[in-house]
Formats: C-alpha cells, sequence, structure tokens
C-alpha cells in the first residue's frame, strides 16, 4: 500500500524533530567545551569570536529545527537547515578547534543555506 502525502511529510517533520533534539543537545555540550576548555586557551581571541557565533548559530538553528514539522514542506526546510547548520557551524567550529582556516571559505555557503531554510519555511 503507497504511503500518502501526509504521512510521507510527518515521518521527515519527526525526523527533523529527532535532529533539531540531538543538535540541540550538542550545541550545549560544545557551549560548555567553548566556555570551560576554549577560552582558557591564549592567543586565539578570532577562533573563540568564529567559535561563539558558530555556537549561537547552532542553538538558534536547532531550535529552528524543531519548527520544521508544521512546515508545509518539512523535507526542503529541514534538509536546508540540517545542511547550513554543518556547513556554517561546523566550518566555525573545526577553525576553532584547529586553527586551521583551510575550509573557513565554506562557512559563506552554510550561511546561505540556513537563509535559503528560513525562506522554505515561508513557502
Amino acid at each position: 500500500m503507497a504511503e500518502s502525502r501526509q504521512a510521507k511529510l510527518a515521518r521527515h517533520g519527526r525526523m527533523f524533530l529527532r535532529i533539531g533534539a540531538v543538535s540541540g543537545f550538542a550545541a550545549v555540550v560544545l557551549g560548555g567545551y567553548g566556555a570551560h576548555v576554549l577560552k582558557t586557551r591564549t592567543g586565539v581571541e578570532h577562533e573563540i569570536t568564529t567559535f561563539d557565533s558558530a555556537n549561537k548559530y547552532h542553538l538558534i538553528h536547532s531550535l529552528a529545527l524543531l519548527a520544521v514539522p508544521h512546515t508545509r514542506k518539512p523535507l526542503l526546510t529541514g534538509s536546508l537547515m540540517t545542511a547550513g547548520i554543518i556547513g556554517f557551524c561546523g566550518t566555525g567550529y573545526y577553525y576553532s578547534m584547529t586553527s586551521d582556516a583551510t575550509p573557513v571559505k565554506l562557512m559563506p555557503i552554510g550561511g546561505l543555506l540556513l537563509m535559503a531554510a528560513w525562506l522554505a519555511m515561508a513557502l
């Protein structure tokens, strides 16, 4: 028996609810790392600023993922938001923890994905 469109949307919505919850947990854990480990290092002010930005956007967008089941296009919205979190926040975390700026040029792409997710939420 074929799955109805509404059933598929509900399934995708539940998936992004779980992703949002796990992502929020990770944001809180990483926030603790930033506050108690990263900020004790000296000479890495730019990395700390980048980490704080990544963590703020990570937590905000994790909360936004919890609203994805209520959108008309949960698969599109949730996929864009998840990819944006990974692209923007993940790159910021990596740079902050390693001081390797090589992947930092990917951060704007992650930011664009987050912007697209907010627009998709409006559809």
